[in-house]
């Protein structure tokens, strides 16, 4: 589809076969200039590039592209960070202290969140309920139902599961089933950049989350919060730069937090992340090439390599391992197999120059933008030789 645009990651190991496109996505070229740009912008500017460049360049820009991509109305509620684990921590301070918090979640979220929240179950600061996401045609009704009891303080579910690839289709009905003063967020990840995200009226209400280091194609530090229009939560976690602007004034007596989403900033962090990411943006917008077409095309070169797999009739990997099954067709851009000996296989794969990654006995196979039917005929041919 684009591939010639990753001609540098292409050429810096050609007999790569890069399928983690949900882990780390490889970078198009037109992010080399825009990395090197930062050193540039660091060197001309020094301490002014805060002011100058970044906050009045490049942070309004990233906004605008996020918002764009998401559906979000204001521009100016999307915060930054390095990484969503400070978001994960900033959130919960905003929550009421002294008593234990109810959490209803998933028991398919990712690291960031599902470690923090056992730990504080650990603790005895939380009490969460994770709901299962198998029978996948009843998630959506049962989550909703969940929510529906009410009760809860934070209300947190991935729009795409990082260890099934499984669509949440029901999020406007699990939103609606919520507490009114339940916090709700929504981890994004997975789905932004690669599928249509369009929040609608739901950016009124909940906080979506995601970053670049996906399939927006623009490596770490680039991780963002959407929060909801005339959010007035003030984060017991907060970092200088929630009130940049009263750095030249001072901060006075009282905390105080900037307008719109600067109140959920943390502290000083690599922006090179974010030149990057409008770098890997416009040069998508350049090309005309929407987040449904490439979509399209992942979900297209997912039903080759399934093809594929079926002619193999491979014992160790094959089709009946895929997970969810091949009829839920709810899915993101990448393939799981849960297999029997996933470590020797995922070791053996490796050999065959194949770059996935694997949780426990699940197989992540992404596809994306970059990739060509002929490089999904490569990776069968060495999933066969691995494999067979």
């Amino acid at each position: 589809m684009l591939g010639e645009h990753f001609s540098r990651f292409r050429a810096a190991d050609p007999k790569r076969l890069h399928f983690a496109a949900h882990s780390h996505h490889p970078w198009p070229d037109a992010t080399e200039a825009a990395h090197a740009q930062y050193w540039k912008d660091s060197a001309a500017l020094a301490d002014r590039k805060w002011a100058e460049r970044v906050f009045a360049e490049v942070v309004p820009k990233a906004q605008a592209h996020v918002a764009r991509l998401i559906g979000a109305p204001a521009p100016k509620e999307i915060a930054f960070a390095p990484n969503t684990h400070e978001f994960v921590t900033r959130l919960y301070s905003c929550l009421p202290r002294g008593r234990r918090l109810r959490v209803l979640t998933t028991a398919s979220e990712f690291h960031s969140f599902r470690r923090q929240t056992r730990r504080l179950a650990e603790a005895g600061d939380v009490e969460a309920e994770e709901i299962a996401p198998t029978p996948w045609e009843t998630f959506g009704e049962r989550f909703a139902a969940a929510a529906r009891r009410g009760g809860w303080d934070l209300v947190w579910l991935s729009h795409v599961f990082f260890d099934s690839a499984f669509v949440v289709r029901d999020l406007a009905a699990i939103c609606d089933a919520a507490p009114r003063d339940a916090m709700i967020v929504i981890d994004g990840y997975h789905a932004f950049c690669a599928l249509p995200v369009d929040l609608g009226r739901l950016a009124e209400r909940v906080f979506y989350m995601g970053g670049g280091y996906k399939y927006a194609m623009a490596g770490e530090g680039a991780c963002f919060l959407a929060i909801p229009p005339r959010c007035e939560l003030r984060p017991v976690d907060t970092g200088w730069y929630a009130s940049f602007d009263t750095l030249a004034s001072g901060p006075g007596e009282a905390v105080s937090y900037g307008e719109g989403g600067m109140r959920f900033w943390g502290a000083t962090f690599d922006p090179s992340g974010l030149y990057r990411f409008n770098a890997a943006q416009d040069w998508l917008v350049s090309t005309g090439t929407t987040i449904a077409d490439i979509h399209a095309h992942a979900r297209a070169l997912q039903e080759r390599f399934l093809d594929g797999l079926e002619r193999l009739r491979l014992r160790e990997m094959n089709v009946s391992h895929l997970v969810p099954a091949r009829a839920v067709t709810s899915r993101g851009n990448f393939l799981i197999f849960d297999v029997d000996g996933a470590e020797d296989a995922h070791r053996r794969l490796a050999a065959e120059h194949v770059g996935i990654d694997r949780r426990a006995r699940r197989l992540r196979f992404g596809f994306g933008c970059y990739h060509s039917a002929s490089d999904v005929d490569r990776l069968l041919e060495a999933v066969r030789r691995a494999l067979r």
